[in-house]
């Protein structure tokens, strides 16, 4: 077998994506931890930028009581909780400790409670200001599996289709009909 055929059979595992969004912010994100990746040695900072790259449903959200448990666990209460995605409230803790948290968004009501608590909430960009290399940093990731997911794909009902129908709690009864 060739070169060209073997290199044809080989999966590509370290092909860059193209960032198909149109979001400013995230764009130039990429810009600077791609040139913080390059420039400094820190294994951080390139892995910032792959989950940066990655698409938007693969930057799963996190919920504040995962934070918590999180920091809580810590040998260092002051480090600073990092997340490529979304930091969501959860309403079922009742108070949340004073923790530094960085992301690409936060929910309303977790940057209120983040901040009422004391804490800080800071974007990636003020990150790279303050700690290049990612030192006194934990970062994390929401949990993969989640229940959104079953939703997705080809519409429900769709020959081929595996995706869960969203179906009102009525329905589910059997009283949908009536």
């Amino acid at each position: 077998m060739g070169l060209d055929a073997y290199k044809k059979t080989r999966v590509q595992r370290n092909v860059v994506r193209k960032v198909t969004s149109t979001n400013l912010y995230l764009k130039l994100l990429i810009k600077l931890y791609k040139f913080l990746a390059r420039r400094t040695d820190s294994n951080f900072n390139s892995t910032i930028l792959r989950r940066l790259q990655s698409t938007r449903t693969a930057r799963y959200p996190i919920s504040v009581s995962r934070l918590v448990k999180q920091i809580n666990t810590a040998k260092d209460k002051t480090r600073i909780l990092v997340v490529v995605g979304t930091v969501t409230d959860d309403i079922r803790l009742l108070n949340v400790p004073k923790i530094n948290v960085c992301a690409l968004r936060f929910t309303e009501t977790a940057r209120k409670r983040i901040l009422a608590a004391g804490g800080k909430v800071l974007t990636f960009d003020q990150l790279a200001q303050q700690n290049p290399t990612g030192t006194g940093t934990i970062l994390l990731r929401g949990p993969r599996i989640r229940e959104a997911l079953k939703h997705f794909g080809r519409a429900a009902g769709l020959p081929g289709s595996h995706a869960k129908p969203y179906v009102s709690n009525t329905a589910k009864k059997g009283r949908g009909s009536r």
